[in-house]
């Protein structure tokens, strides 16, 4: 309480922005230091908060996605204005389309030396160039708003389908100064930010009606569902309908890869012949042929469909009985009455079964091969036995082949543990992806790289030295992108677009840095790397020297490379 003689106490704009994400559990920002948002970051750290600095701003905002992935709370990410919220931009848009709840915050100049184009440091119309890119923008101008502003973008994040939030912080709001009661009062922790939307009843049984009339029915899995963290719900239904399931690559582990009704060995088979497809927190974009094609088979499918958006449904194909609501509500209500569904057919699950043993016996017959030097097939069957041994390790990955060579060898066990190159198909989340969820699980990450996609982000491996974080990096290195043996037509001296330094050591890059580095050319040395590395908890990297004529151009996507098809 204050006297006629007293001064109150006061508080400022970045007490505000730190009391305003501590008031709501958040506790980790990802980012990196500059004009104006320095003491802001120093603040975070000086009050508990744990602040993780980065090389570039692109691979903080990763890192804050995959976080926001794995916890279902929206991961921050912190940056200076104008090139560094663009860099911050990039990480943001790949948020948005996965679906993945983060807010980026960036410091910028005022509106009224921008509105007037009077070149102000580093001038940006930040908040217009992030609208297309974000789930939503806002920006803050009162130090007395910073609480609802904050408490705005984090419930925008995470309700309904989950994305990227853009948040503006002027300079000038961040040394405003209110009383410090004010400043108290303004602060609002978010209750209920994910409330569940329960469907309708007249869609449960619609859905219900139509896997009573398949004969061949399949579940296909997304992330969503991974993201939902419904994991007991749907074994529920998976178990007790007897479906077979076809998990997408950040779906892997919701059940355990060698589940007996898994059908990823015969994934083209059941996407072609399966008559009735219930989608759970999967999108007919790309990845799947938008739901359409010879990838489906000459019949025409009926699809149920699982979404939190409205908007998601018939965006390709008819939907047959949408299904509206939360993915652990919906999958509770179907499981519900799961019981009136007849078991699929023995004809169906032995075809099934037919194909997956085909397919599984022709790929160990290639993973058993011990070519010199390595392959992909014999460097993946190395990492996969490792990694089996070991269920709780997260895995990154990312890479043109190594991306589709990974993901059908190395089987996962447990949910949100695989993180990959997502909806986009990008390169360049490795070391953020990796920085984030070892700093969100405490467990080990083991990223399997390609020799290109470790290019990214590569830089970041001092970042993991810096944090003694247990992150192993494996790069596959076959001398350039998808392979290293192309030549420049003319005979000139550069080498040909796709080809780096021969016989390149990144090892090297990780001991610079104080981590442990390893170069192999077998199978065994792999192995005795990989797990000495998981074992010790500390940073390394496993340079993985394969055979440079090993790879495809585009590995599995030559349909969507305009010179390849033009080939064919």
């Amino acid at each position: 309480m204050t006297t006629e003689n007293q001064t109150p106490e006061l508080t400022d704009g970045f007490h505000l922005v730190i009391d305003a994400l501590k008031a709501n559990d958040i506790n980790t920002i990802f980012g990196l230091v500059g004009i104006p948002i320095t003491d802001l970051c120093r603040l975070a750290q000086a009050e508990g908060m744990r602040f993780i600095g980065f090389r570039h701003e692109q691979h903080a905002g990763n890192a804050a996605a995959i976080a926001g992935f794995m916890t279902q709370k929206p991961g921050i990410c912190l940056t200076v204005s104008a090139p560094g919220f663009l860099n911050g931009l990039t990480a943001l848009a790949n948020a948005t389309v996965n679906c993945f709840p983060m807010i980026l915050i960036s410091g910028s100049s005022e509106r009224e030396i921008v509105d007037l184009a009077q070149g102000d440091y580093e001038e940006m119309d930040q908040l217009n160039a992030a609208k297309p890119y974000a789930k939503a923008a806002y920006r803050i101008n009162k130090a007395e708003d910073i609480g609802i502003g904050i408490a705005r973008a984090i419930r925008t994040a995470v309700s309904g389908r989950p994305g990227g939030v853009y948040l503006d912080l002027p300079a000038q709001l961040l040394s405003q100064s209110i009383s410090a009661a004010e400043g108290k009062k303004s602060i609002v922790r978010v209750v209920d930010p994910v409330p569940r939307q329960i469907p309708a009843n007249d869609a449960i049984e619609r859905a219900l009606n139509v896997l009573k009339n398949a004969k061949r029915p399949l579940i296909l899995l997304g992330k969503g569902a991974a993201y939902a963290q419904a994991d007991s719900e749907i074994r529920a239904l998976v178990e007790k309908s007897g479906i077979p399931y076809l998990p997408m690559s950040m779906a892997k582990g919701l059940l355990p890869d060698n589940h007996p009704q898994s059908a990823s060995a015969a994934r083209s088979f059941v996407l072609a012949e399966a008559d009735v497809v219930l989608l759970i927190g999967a999108r007919l974009n790309w990845l799947l042929a938008h739901g359409k094609g010879k990838t489906w088979g000459k019949e025409p499918k009926k699809f149920i469909q699982i979404d939190i958006s409205p908007t998601e449904v018939d965006s390709n194909v008819p939907i047959e009985a949408p299904v509206i609501g939360d993915i652990g509500s919906c999958v509770s209500a179907l499981v519900s009455g799961i019981a009136s569904v007849s078991k699929p057919s023995p004809e169906w699950l032995g075809a099934i079964a037919d194909k997956k043993e085909k397919n599984m016996s022709k790929m160990a017959e290639t993973l058993a091969k011990n070519p010199s030097p390595m392959n992909f097939h014999s460097a993946l069957r190395t990492i996969r036995d490792v990694l089996k041994t070991r269920p709780d390790v997260n895995l990154v990955n990312e890479g043109a082949n190594t991306l589709d060579f990974c993901r059908a060898i190395v089987d996962m066990y447990q949910p949100r543990k695989r993180f990959d190159s997502g909806t986009w198909g990008i390169m360049g989340i490795g070391m953020g992806y990796s920085i984030g969820a070892a700093v969100t699980s405490g467990l080990p990450v083991v990223a399997v790289e390609g020799d290109s996609a470790f290019g990214f982000s590569g830089m970041e491996i001092e970042t993991i030295c810096r944090y003694k974080l247990p992150v192993t990096v494996v790069v596959f290195n076959n001398n350039g992108v998808y392979r290293g043996t192309d030549v420049n037509p003319t005979g000139g001296s550069d080498v040909a677009p796709t080809v780096f330094v021969k016989n390149a050591r990144y090892d090297k890059m990780m001991e610079a840095f104080g981590g442990v580095g390893y170069n192999v050319t077998t199978p065994q040395e792999l192995e005795v790397a990989l797990t000495e590395a998981i074992a010790a908890g500390k940073p390394a990297l496993i340079n993985a020297v394969i055979d440079e004529t090993a790879g495809t151009e585009s590995g599995r996507l030559t349909n969507l490379n305009p010179s390849t098809a033009a080939k064919k």
